[in-house]
């Protein structure tokens, strides 16, 4: 068992450290580094959601009183591919600090770099008051970040680009080390004597999955790296299989992301074979095939803190010229979910935060 402690933003806006106690497997932190990122985001007609003060007699999933502060606008710009579960999570967070803060949210995203830096350039033309944004391609978003910055915008970035949100403008991140996070997938392996994973990689070129599958090869260094495109299931599915056919010797898979871990696990399940399945990020089916022992154990990010976080540390900064984080990357993860604890997680993750 292991302290994992977040933070928790006040309607104040002041935080609070608060420690929870979840079984999760042995793991050590002294070489974790904190992530620092930025990120725009801007409203494209019909990609864009708003979220914001709540009418009277209405219901918010925050809950509580709304900021007195003088409404502002915030674009939340990401990568997230479509039918990619994980990104509801994200903006379920940001959602909710958006309501609590008086914060109209402008929610838009696309999975290649180019459009998305044009996302980002959009919000600087609409002059938004602070541009949360995801740095899986950070090379392809440095132009647009400075366009934000020089114009004074507040960038903080989330989940991918720890590594390099501080150079492009970021005054923090949110987010899990992902290097980090892949030693301890390793070291979780390893300690299931399991010595040749497959990790199958959604989309090539993404900073944070190159991480994540380098961080068990340093722990398991007979690791393999498979690309698939993670638009197309049918062609996980099909790379998948062939790739399992051609590696007998394969005693375990990783998925990074909960609807790719699935789409795997009907593959090796189809297959007949008895490769192992493990995964990164959550959603309530996959918590719920853990606590079934049909997935050994995913990797949680808590993307929920992330969308949150990144939208109330713009709305504090307005408020009050606060920086949430000292100057380092505020982390949300990892925290390894296995059968011990799936069942408390399962509960939340069918609400939709976990």
């Amino acid at each position: 068992m292991i302290v994992i402690s977040t933070f928790r933003w006040l309607q104040s806006g002041s935080p609070e450290l608060k420690s929870k106690e979840i079984h999760v497997a042995k793991f050590s932190w002294r070489k974790a580094t904190l992530v620092a990122a930025v990120v725009p985001m801007l409203a494209l007609s019909a990609c864009s959601s708003t979220g914001g003060k709540v009418e009277q007699g209405g219901t918010s999933g925050g809950g509580g009183q709304v900021a007195t502060t003088d409404r502002i606008k915030i674009a939340l710009i990401t990568h997230a591919a479509p039918g990619d579960t994980f990104w509801d999570i994200v903006r379920k967070g940001a959602e909710e600090a958006a309501a609590k803060d008086n914060v109209e949210l402008l929610y838009t995203s696309d999975p290649e770099g180019g459009r998305q830096a044009q996302l980002i350039e959009q919000a600087v033309d609409q002059k938004v008051d602070g541009i949360a944004v995801t740095l899986a391609k950070p090379d392809a978003l440095k132009g647009a970040l400075k366009k934000a910055t020089d114009a004074g915008i507040p960038v903080v970035s989330l989940n991918a680009g720890e590594t390099v949100s501080a150079q492009l403008g970021a005054f923090t991140h949110f987010g899990s080390n992902e290097k980090l996070a892949g030693a301890a997938v390793g070291e979780k392996l390893a300690s299931e004597s399991l010595s040749h994973p497959i990790c199958v990689i959604q989309e090539q070129g993404h900073v944070g999955l190159e991480a994540r599958c380098a961080g068990v090869k340093e722990k398991i260094p007979a690791t393999e790296i498979l690309y698939v495109t993670g638009t197309d299931m049918t062609q996980v599915s099909s790379t998948v299989t062939a790739k399992l056919q051609a590696t007998a010797d394969a005693d375990a898979i990783i998925g990074l992301g909960a609807p790719y871990t699935l789409t795997i696990l009907k593959a090796v399940s189809s297959s007949g074979g008895k490769v192992k399945v493990a995964s990164f990020d959550m959603n309530a089916e996959l918590a719920q095939k853990i606590a079934d022992g049909e997935i050994l154990f995913t990797v949680d990010q808590q993307p929920w803190l992330q969308g949150y976080g990144a939208i109330d540390s713009i709305w504090q900064n307005k408020r009050g010229g606060f920086t949430i984080g000292g100057g380092q990357p505020v982390l949300t993860g990892p925290a390894i979910v296995d059968k011990a604890a799936a069942a408390d997680a399962l509960q939340f993750a069918q609400q939709g935060v976990r």
